[in-house]
């Protein structure tokens, strides 16, 4: 009896070759994991086979695949060499131990004004810095829903940065999204985009702006949250895959229920409550000073952080 091939590829799976690897690896499909646990409905649509084909191919990478367990020790120093894009404001940074995480989603909410963008456009600039001085040396994919990305800003703060503005902005790729579908999609296939380019940021400003504007009423927020998940899952594996840090930053709301305390409460529910790795709170003060409250992460205890948005950018 012939020995059968071992798989270590998806295109030695069966069903599939050279060029329906590519169309799945061009949807995000890299991994033999990723195969596997898709379903088959999914992969057929995607690849072009049928269903059948399909649950033979996820089959055969289930048989092929393997649980890798680590101890806590070693979880711990792998998480100890993750690159952090500094704020450029050393109180912040501290807040967020060492500043915003790569592999993993960093949500910034507030009221208009509250200094949301503008950390973003610092972050921009920052994460090509080089790693171990604040950057993670790559370039960033900013997906604009709102018409608020301003060259002229990321000139301001990479001159104030002694970088060169020219490359500094060559080195950000703009995505103007009008609508959920181009938002959704622009992450969907950004496997390629971030392969090609070195991209080790993505920022979206904002993340619910489309959404509220275009699911609207209650028979609509069933739809909206489905998609919002899936969208939000799909950056968190971008993040995993590339090990690239993910900023948004998100709407607010008044919470008439809330009767004592502040009442801005962040949009999107408990899918982006969960989604979000490390949730800050911006709020105005006196002249050019912010608020920023760490309200949630896995790791640090929560706190406040006072920075200044000036000329040149995010000070402490």
């Amino acid at each position: 009896m012939a020995k059968e091939k071992s798989i270590k590829e998806i295109e030695d799976l069966p069903g599939i070759g050279p060029t329906t690897a590519e169309k799945l690896k061009e949807a995000g499909y890299t991994t033999l994991e990723k195969i596997a646990v898709s379903s088959p409905h999914e992969l057929a649509e995607l690849s072009g086979m049928n269903v059948e084909s399909a649950k033979k191919a996820i089959e055969a990478a289930r048989q092929s695949t393997t649980i890798d367990f680590s101890t806590g020790t070693q979880v711990y120093e792998n998480r100890k060499a993750l690159g952090r894009v500094t704020t450029n404001a050393k109180e912040l940074d501290e807040l967020l131990g060492g500043g915003v995480e790569a592999k993993s989603i960093t949500e910034a909410y507030g009221k208009f004004g509250s200094g949301k963008t503008q950390l973003g456009f610092q972050l921009a600039v920052n994460a090509q810095m080089p790693l171990g001085k604040g950057g993670l040396d790559g370039r960033v994919l900013f997906i604009d829903t709102e018409g608020t990305f301003r060259p002229e800003r990321i000139e301001q703060i990479a001159k104030a940065a002694e970088m060169d503005p020219q490359a500094a902005l060559d080195n950000i790729l703009v995505v103007r999204a009008e609508n959920t579908e181009q938002q959704i999609l622009t992450i969907e296939r950004a496997d390629k985009a971030i392969r090609d380019n070195n991209i080790k940021m993505i920022i979206v400003d904002s993340m619910m702006a489309l959404f509220r504007s275009e699911f609207l009423g209650r028979g609509a927020l069933g739809e909206r949250q489905q998609k919002l998940n899936a969208h939000i899952h799909k950056l968190q594996s971008l993040a995993d895959t590339y090990n690239l840090a993910v900023y948004f930053t998100n709407q607010v709301m008044d919470n008439p229920g809330i009767l004592f305390g502040d009442p801005t409460t962040p949009v999107g529910g408990n899918i982006i409550a969960h989604a979000a790795t490390t949730r800050l709170y911006l709020r105005k003060s006196k002249e050019e000073k912010r608020i920023v409250r760490l309200v949630d992460s896995p790791s640090q205890p929560e706190g406040e952080a006072v920075i200044k948005i000036t000329q040149n950018g995010i000070r402490d």
